[in-house]
């Protein structure tokens, strides 16, 4: 029996949702290279973590629902859905003329196969425990309609779908993939671009779907790609990317420093744009499992003897925007009560650490306790290193020593030895963001007790049931009121975050390249499929 229906929302196909959209255009043989900044960890979609890779995952496999700017769903793979009153169950109509790569059909039985494949023991612990934690089974209803069963209702499950995670990989080269876990040319998606090479530490090369005929809602064109191929090349450097750019040896570039940017405008051949990303903002979480951070005047302290806005300025060169909370400001979900509450008083950053015992000094001037010195380390994961964060923990760590007397030693480590480091609980400060279109999604990552990445270890009971509340809530309203109180827990009354700036992506590129442009949801680069050599 069909459930009782709460909502529909039904799509029309994807040739008339595109309002506005160019015709179909004749394919024609350009090529383009892209210098991007961090090479991919993986480039399974299912097991997708870095903001940057977002452009790479949609430009080889699609998503089942697309995601604009203001929040609301619209059709991709799936061409209408349905909710019923309880939240329960999803009811999803597919497109039927959609292959993939290895040319085998898309159908209920792949979207299926797609979400069993979470819920293989050690496949994505941190999506089955957290993204799909509601999710109980995928029944096969027709050929192309799927209804989809949750144990609990989940605000972000519909989130969930329009996510780079829900990615559809084809069933065949789910099973006989050489190395699932990294992904590469034989795992297999829909998407407009056919993943050709990938040279590690070097590039990855894609060519056009020929077949390509079914993007998002809001794609500015339809068919096929209109470049015939694309190379990434991975360029961290951020001056060698500028310069890579300016000689004409790559078309774009992604990561522009701010040291680049007046270079780049003055430029006449050259164009720039930039997005602010949505998600959570760049902050320090302070580990509180362990001295000197279990203790609140301690991290408090921290984040007082800090003059954040001088620091952004030099590093950032008036280019980056202030966070005040966890939550980014691009985010309907942030909170503007915490501004200008906190941060940049050097007294009170030594009244309080005075207060916790931190009162002499050694010969470097670093303070010390029982013959400790106060020390704190930061971990960072190599491949999530980016935006100048680096240069930015520099610059805070010569602040909180001249300051407050602080030991704030920045490590940046390979991505193994960074996880073993977490895994021994060998740090006081992990730097993070989080490119999430809906910030609840970054939430329910990073704050519940023993959620995926709480790298606080910070626990309270009250915090837990708010973002319960809120995913299980389908109002904004009280959406937005319990994730303010989750701001205001951490970043307010327990100071366990430490919010640094609202990440932002910028794209710089030859006058004749058109189409570049964000996705509207999260505001990190888009696929390639709309972006155009000449006019």
């Amino acid at each position: 029996m069909e459930p009782p229906v709460k909502r529909i929302l039904p799509a029309l196909l994807l040739t008339l949702a595109a309002c506005g959209a160019q015709p179909v255009q004749t394919a024609r043989t350009t090529s383009l290279t892209w210098a991007v900044e961090t090479q991919p960890i993986t480039l399974n979609p299912q097991l997708w973590a870095q903001n940057k890779a977002r452009l790479l995952v949609f430009n080889q496999f699609d998503a089942l629902l697309s995601k604009a700017a203001d929040g609301s769903f619209g059709p991709w793979l799936a061409t209408a859905w349905t909710v019923s009153d309880d939240g329960l169950t999803y009811t999803l109509d597919l497109r039927d003329d959609v292959t993939f790569h290895d040319g085998t059909a898309f159908d209920a039985a792949a979207v299926k196969a797609n979400l069993d494949q979470f819920l293989v023991p050690g496949y994505n612990p941190s999506v089955a425990a957290i993204q799909l934690r509601s999710f109980d089974e995928a029944e096969v209803v027709s050929p192309h309609r799927l209804r989809i069963t949750l144990k609990e209702p989940d605000a972000l499950f519909l989130d969930f779908l329009a996510s780079p995670l829900a990615g559809q990989v084809s069933p065949k080269s789910l099973k006989g993939a050489e190395d699932l876990k990294f992904g590469g040319p034989d795992l297999v998606g829909t998407g407009p671009f056919i993943l050709e090479r990938y040279v590690q530490g070097q590039e990855i090369h894609y060519r056009r779907n020929p077949a390509y005929a079914w993007p998002p809602a809001g794609a500015a064109h339809q068919g096929p790609a209109h470049l015939s191929e694309i190379t990434y090349r991975f360029l961290p450097e951020a001056a060698v990317r500028v310069g890579a750019l300016t000689s004409g040896q790559v078309q774009v570039i992604e990561g522009v420093p701010a040291t680049e940017v007046a270079l780049i405008e003055k430029d006449p051949e050259l164009t720039l744009r930039t997005a602010l990303n949505s998600g959570t903002a760049y902050s320090y979480y302070f580990n509180t499992s362990h001295a000197p951070f279990d203790d609140r005047r301690v991290r408090e302290a921290f984040r007082e003897a800090v003059d954040l806005d001088a620091v952004l300025r030099s590093v950032y060169q008036g280019t980056a925007t202030r966070a005040w909370s966890i939550v980014g400001s691009e985010s309907p979900f942030y909170d503007p009560s915490l501004e200008n509450t906190y941060g940049g008083d050097v007294a009170r950053a030594n009244a309080l650490l005075d207060a916790a015992g931190w009162k002499e000094r050694d010969a470097e001037g670093f303070r010390v306790k029982d013959g400790e010195r106060l020390t704190v380390r930061e971990v960072a994961s190599a491949p999530f290193v980016r935006d100048r964060r680096d240069i930015l923990a520099q610059a805070i760590q010569a602040q909180v020593k001249q300051n407050a007397g602080i030991d704030f030693q920045v490590r940046i480590l390979d991505q193994g030895s960074a996880q073993q480091a977490v895994d021994d609980d060998a740090y006081e400060v992990f730097g993070n963001s989080r490119g999430d279109s809906d910030a609840g999604a970054a939430l329910n990552l990073i704050l519940p007790e023993g959620a995926a990445i709480n790298r606080t270890r910070f626990a309270d009971p009250d915090l837990d049931k708010w973002l319960a509340a809120a995913s299980a809530s389908s109002g904004q309203a009280e959406r937005k009121e319990l994730y303010a109180r989750a701001q205001r827990a951490v970043v307010a009354d327990h100071a366990v975050v430490f919010p640094l700036y609202v990440p932002a992506d910028q794209i710089a590129a030859s006058k004749n390249v058109q189409g570049l442009g964000f996705d509207p949801a999260s505001g990190t680069p888009a696929s390639a499929y709309d972006v155009r050599i000449g006019t």
